[in-house]
């Protein structure tokens, strides 16, 4: 079931539309076959990402050592998982074919909103996820929850960190950002890895117990 703002509806019990129908739909702004899921039950599936200079979709190298950095930790069969500035929805898509059992996905352009339905869609995954168009902070604001791990992926000017941090609920967050995270009393980094001009930084929350795991595994 996907969702956006306060109404419900159903996707993909219609006909199946090509990508040509799904860029139009999405006013031409839609490129399709740059990205691809890594591994799972869909994985090798290409998907449609968002055309534009705020956009700029995870590369499939640091996906992959993202997630198997998470997989390692046993973070990612089973869990909640919400996608702040989704995008293409790549980050949450990566989760559930990986094994979450839903995503919430969250962007203020209303293109990307449109790119993720039809990813999901297409996928066979739009049972799993709720869509949702608006600003993060504010949705964060609105919902009372805490995810098992929250993918957090804003344009590379985004300055509220602080902010975002001060209203995060969840067990795992990963950042990325075009600098090393900032300290936050109410988190504890656990890993940060540079990817070109992407920095990827895990955080738990403050005084959560550390599990067993290899920091120098997958490139650490």
């Amino acid at each position: 079931m996907i969702t956006s703002g306060t109404s419900t509806a159903t996707e993909g019990t219609g006909p199946r539309r090509s990508w040509c129908s799904e860029a139009a739909a999405v006013g031409g702004d839609a490129s399709f076959g740059s990205v691809r899921v890594i591994a799972g039950t869909v994985g090798g599936r290409q998907l449609a990402t968002v055309v534009g200079s705020d956009v700029r979709p995870t590369s499939d190298r640091v996906r992959e050592a993202l997630f198997n950095r998470l997989e390692s930790r046993g973070l990612v069969r089973g869990a909640s998982v919400l996608d702040l500035f989704a995008g293409s929805g790549a980050l949450g898509i990566e989760a559930l074919s990986r094994g979450a059992v839903e995503v919430a996905f969250v962007d203020r352009d209303r293109r990307s909103v449109e790119v993720v339905r039809a990813n999901l869609d297409r996928l066979g995954l739009a049972d799993m996820a709720t869509v949702s168009h608006g600003d993060a902070i504010a949705f964060l604001d609105t919902v009372d929850r805490e995810w098992g791990i929250a993918l957090v992926d804003p344009p590379y000017d985004f300055d509220r960190w602080v902010e975002l941090l001060d209203r995060l609920r969840a067990g795992t967050a990963v950042l990325e950002s075009g600098r090393p995270a900032a300290a936050h009393p109410r988190w504890t980094k656990v890993h940060e890895k540079r990817y070109g001009r992407t920095y990827v930084t895990l955080v738990e929350p403050a005084g959560a117990p550390e599990p067993g795991w290899l920091p120098q595994q997958y490139g650490g």
